[in-house]
């Protein structure tokens, strides 16, 4: 919606088209998050992730504002538990200035004046990041393109492309639409569409199921912040954090455990057609015995409780196991390459009539303005060529 919004901007002579198979915006992985408006702090300085959430970071506070959308700059701290953390910690304060962010350093007193129900042996605060509800962007963002003269068909599934000299013809099960320019934006089904489009995807789409709890109401008030560990930075994931969400919640989660159907939502959900596909494709064996301890750790919490528990216990250690309660999961998109490597950043594919998101990797919520406004300048090139 953001690379539709923006397109159309550019283009106010012309008209948008977004085909979308579900009822309405933000379905997948954009509903289904955290909602929190990240700040940058774990990523590879000069990476176009890094670029992104940062600029991402102020656009989307920008867009809230002038759209009254609420949101909460409530702060994020990263809390250390132990010596290994503590070296961690210096790691990312090291990170955070090459990426020109503001933090503050705590030691263990000042961790506990700020969050009483918080364990720990010291703390990054990063005050520059918030919590919003995506789904309430996303759906602002398709009213600001059909306003715009844009037009957006819900409930329209894409069978089969065909790219011809002039024009893209998508085949749905509502009909053909035809278009000088395709830009996707799939996200789980990115590669399919790559293969739609005759190329050949030299990854694939490994769907990662993230679970949640929701802390009991009498918590809601439990942390000032968001609450953070410091992440393994082996593994491409944050672990298990304590999240206030804008609704006044409070969120524990998510894991990551492999999801053996692309938008399967619940641990019952599986896809003959997508496990065998995942299970077929050589990276996904050499990713899994690369990080077999740790996917054998994130299954063992997936079905128990109180392994899940234990990791939210390490910073805070009074909530016990009623306090959590069931909530919806999320799945990531994760690009994964032939030889197993986790695809860390955005990847692009394109023709000469076609451009194809095929990986943009966390945090791409909160980056999706500057993402939006990058798609529609490789588009650009794209048409000049």
């Amino acid at each position: 919606m953001s690379t539709a919004w923006q397109l159309q901007k550019k283009y106010p002579d012309k008209t948008v088209l977004v085909v979308e198979k579900e009822s309405s915006a933000a379905q997948h992985q954009t509903g289904h998050n955290s909602g929190v408006i990240h700040a940058g702090v774990y990523y590879k300085p000069g990476s176009l992730k890094a670029k992104f959430c940062k600029a991402g970071n102020r656009a989307t506070k920008a867009f809230c504002l002038e759209h009254d959308i609420p949101f909460d700059e409530c702060g994020k701290l990263l809390v250390a538990t132990n010596a290994t953390e503590l070296e961690r910690m210096q790691g990312l304060i090291e990170r955070c200035a090459e990426n020109e962010l503001e933090i503050e350093v705590l030691d263990q007193k000042q961790l506990t004046e700020r969050e009483p129900n918080v364990t720990g042996v010291g703390a990054i605060f990063v005050p520059s990041t918030g919590i919003v509800s995506f789904t309430k962007i996303t759906e602002k963002m398709g009213e600001l393109v059909e306003s715009q003269g844009g037009v957006v068909r819900f409930n329209t599934r894409v069978d089969k492309i065909e790219e011809f000299f002039d024009r893209v013809t998508l085949y749905t099960d509502k009909g053909r639409f035809h278009g000088r320019y395709l830009i996707s934006c799939a996200g789980l089904q990115s590669d399919r569409i790559v293969k739609m489009l005759g190329l050949e995807p030299d990854f694939r789409i490994i769907p990662f199921r993230g679970e949640y709890y929701l802390l009991s109401a009498k918590h809601n008030q439990i942390v000032n912040h968001l609450i953070y560990p410091f992440p393994d930075p082996d593994l491409p994931f944050l672990g298990v954090h304590l999240t206030r969400m804008i609704d006044g919640t409070v969120t524990v989660g998510p894991n990551a455990v492999l999801a053996f159907k692309r938008e399967g939502y619940r641990k019952t959900d599986i896809s003959i057609k997508d496990s065998l596909e995942m299970l077929a494709y050589p990276g996904m064996i050499k990713l899994l015995l690369r990080h077999f301890k740790a996917s054998m750790a994130e299954l063992k919490n997936s079905i128990s409780k109180s392994g899940y528990l234990k990791l939210v216990q390490k910073y805070c250690p009074t909530l016990d196991s009623e306090d959590m309660q069931p909530y919806p999961a999320g799945i990531r998109a994760q690009a994964v390459s032939e030889n197993g490597d986790i695809v860390d950043d955005f990847l692009f594919m394109s023709t000469s009539r076609s451009l194809a998101v095929c990986n943009a990797p966390s945090p791409a919520a909160t980056s999706a303005i500057p993402i939006g406004e990058h798609i529609v300048e490789k588009l650009a090139e794209i048409i000049s060529e």
